[in-house]
């Protein structure tokens, strides 16, 4: 009899429960499944690790990628998985649980859209640096989408916003009061498990705190753990043992001052060395070593001659498809940014709010002086504020150059270079070094025909898609071996001595791998060393920061910090250590190397090189015109600071189309605007 009345007891309670189950509306099942399951946190976490790692190899693998990358390293999978499950669970202690849910959701998911969609544009992925850089980004968005794309974004942004603003007002909370201190305290086991785990893993050898290849590490290590890498490593960290006696050893004493430290002193030594020109080439390699294409004809026959006939080598660059300004750090500052925290850009870092010692700064105390060019937006990268910190006397951006045609994708042309150079050359009397960056062959490369009737024809691609994006790049590279061309007839003629190296800054951001090259390479472009003078032809495969001081072994210089330590010092087993700690300390640390102190100013540096100013103001009837010289399409009317409605009538002559008191025209003047930002870049005396 009892076990029946038990069995009955508990029959009972059954269907209780499944009567309370049947009754419970959705608000209440949300309430028991969502609010306190820590095993629906799991499979959510699971769910959106596999959306992330899906996006991130959609553009190079297929939609199975992220299920592929589960079942070929399902233990690194699952620490991924873990790194979310430890962050969504930071939502039970709040009262709103299931917007902080959504907030920490969201979060996530942005990450794995924002690298899918950077990855279809670009081969690096998507870091915490790039945050830092969205400002750049946003401005050169209409490179890459179209308007119908830029107006989808926006509107599907907006909506976002409002959905959570919504959640936030009208979203369910919960009733009873919250046991944060149970629950802080299972989020707090779970961030010690979690931290536990990473070591374990990195101990294990499953992943790597040092990333050689930013690309590699995501497809190997996770989407999750590398963003926040990108995060958490920062600069270049301290070396074990840091101190003055462990950076003065990286020296021989003969190399240290009688203080035992490096200080460049100054000499009249420039007539001893040639002119130093540098021409980096945005996205330049020669398309023929492509594999799998075929062409009408030669995209780049005067770049193949030179390799030929003057020294060159393969250049190792420090990213694939991306990391312009990363090139240039490395051939300035003869540093890796692989010393640096994955992803990372100097140049929105440590260079933005302190001068450093560069290859500027160094020619500069023989007597050099040394001039920047590129045919983009001067603070693109920070680079009119860099610039200077790091030692250079002018800049000449886009801003400063007169008739700059575009192309299809509306980056400028490289012809426009070749006065920019020589104006450089020919406005001083001391020897130069002068830094040109190129744009003309940047992304994104359209996937149809945009031109018509091109010069070079992909006769053989393995995709309609890819064959357009190949033949709009191939003709953007002929026209750029064309301008090469033009530049070395220029300086040939030149009555100074001249040494030019020529180099890719990375290779296109179209999807190649490595078996799609004949250098097996992704990280491979091509440097010559021109000159207008005889130099017996010396080829050698380079780093990028390795090629500053090599350029100096062939002419016989030797100046600077790091570039004296690679001279003397690139055999010795302990290279890249030293270099490294090296690095440390001139830009993070105590500067050792410098008797204790920063020896460097911001250059006083002048924003290009020929002068513009007002001759006189002329009024014809109701409206104003400024006269004077070297106007260019960015040149803006200013009164007290504030920019006026002005037209570009030519190099000589700006119309005012706003009316101003009289007595306010003779204090009005020209500056230059940046036109994306509305910064003022220098405005007349």
């Amino acid at each position: 009899m009892d076990k029946f009345n038990k069995f009955e007891k508990l029959d009972r309670q059954i269907e209780e429960t499944i009567h309370q189950v049947e009754t419970m509306d959705g608000h209440a099942f949300f309430e028991k499944f969502v609010h306190n399951s820590f095993g629906f946190a799991m499979v959510w976490a699971l769910f959106l690790n596999l959306l992330i790692e899906t996006l991130g190899r959609f553009s190079t693998t297929s939609l199975f990628g992220g299920i592929q990358f589960f079942i070929n390293e399902p233990i690194i999978f699952l620490y991924n998985t873990l790194i979310i499950f430890t962050t969504i669970l930071a939502a039970s202690i709040f009262r709103r649980r299931v917007f902080a849910f959504t907030i920490i959701s969201i979060f996530w998911l942005a990450i794995g859209i924002a690298n899918g969609v950077i990855l279809t544009q670009r081969m690096t992925p998507f870091t915490v640096k790039d945050l830092s850089n969205l400002e750049d980004g946003l401005t050169i968005v209409t490179n890459y989408l179209s308007t119908w794309q830029i107006v989808l974004a926006g509107g599907g942004i907006a909506l976002a916003l409002l959905a959570l603003v919504l959640l936030f007002i009208k979203g369910p909370k919960k009733k009873t009061p919250v046991k944060w201190k149970r629950n802080l305290v299972v989020v707090l086991l779970m961030g010690l498990i979690t931290s536990g785990s990473t070591s374990i893993m990195v101990q294990a050898g499953k992943v790597e705190t040092f990333f050689g290849n930013l690309t590699y590490a995501y497809r190997d290590y996770g989407v999750v753990y590398c963003f926040i890498n990108t995060w958490l490593n920062t600069g270049i960290s301290k070396p074990s043992g840091y101190s003055q006696t462990q950076i003065q050893n990286i020296f021989n004493k003969d190399e240290l001052g009688s203080d035992h430290a490096i200080r460049l002193e100054e000499k009249d030594e420039d007539e001893k060395y040639p002119n130093i020109l540098f021409l980096q080439l945005e996205s330049f390699i020669d398309p023929t070593t492509v594999n799998y294409l075929k062409f009408s004809q030669d995209p780049c026959p005067n770049f193949r001659k030179m390799l030929e006939d003057y020294s060159s080598g393969e250049l190792t660059v420090p990213a694939c498809g991306a990391g312009t300004a990363n090139v240039e750090f490395e051939v300035l500052t003869g540093l890796s940014v692989k010393f640096f925290g994955p992803g990372e850009y100097p140049y929105k870092a440590v260079l933005r709010d302190k001068p450093a010692e560069s290859l500027a700064f160094d020619l500069k105390s023989l007597g050099f002086k040394s001039h920047a060019i590129h045919n983009h937006r001067a603070v693109f990268y920070n680079r009119n504020t860099v610039f200077a910190n790091i030692g250079f006397d002018t800049f000449t951006s886009v801003e400063y150059m007169k008739d700059v045609v575009k192309t299809p994708k509306n980056w400028a042309k490289d012809d426009v270079l070749v006065g920019c150079i020589m104006d450089a050359l020919t406005a001083t009397e001391e020897r130069d070094m002068i830094y040109t960056i190129s744009v003309q062959g940047h992304g994104k490369y359209p996937s149809e025909q945009v031109i018509e009737n091109p010069v070079i024809q992909v006769t053989e691609a393995p995709t309609e898609e890819l064959k357009w994006k190949w033949e709009y790049y191939a003709n953007q590279i002929y026209e750029m071996d064309q301008f090469i061309k033009e530049l070395t007839d220029t300086l040939s003629k030149y009555d100074e001595p001249v040494i030019l190296a020529m180099y890719g800054d990375h290779i296109p951001a179209i999807d190649l791998a490595e078996n799609d090259l004949e250098n097996g390479n992704l990280y491979g472009t091509q440097y010559i060393l021109w000159s207008n003078f005889d130099m017996e032809k010396d080829d050698e495969n380079l780093y990028t920061y390795q090629l500053t001081a090599h350029i100096m072994d062939r002419i016989g210089m030797e100046v600077g910090t790091a570039f004296t330590y690679q001279l003397n010092h690139k055999n010795s087993e302990t290279y890249l250590d030293d270099l490294k700690a090296l690095g440390y300390d001139m830009l993070y640390g105590k500067y050792f190397i410098y008797g204790g102190s920063n020896p460097f100013t911001t250059a006083k540096m002048k924003m290009g090189v020929k002068n513009i100013k007002i001759t006189d103001v002329v009024k014809i009837g109701e409206k104003y015109y400024i006269k004077g010289e070297n106007f260019t399409q960015y040149s803006k009317v200013t009164l007290d600071g504030r920019e006026l409605a002005t037209i570009y009538l030519g190099e000589n002559v700006l119309g005012l189309l706003e009316d101003v008191d009289p007595q306010d025209a003779p204090n009005m003047k020209v500056s230059q605007i940046e036109t994306k930002s509305n910064e003022i870049l220098s405005t007349t005396e």
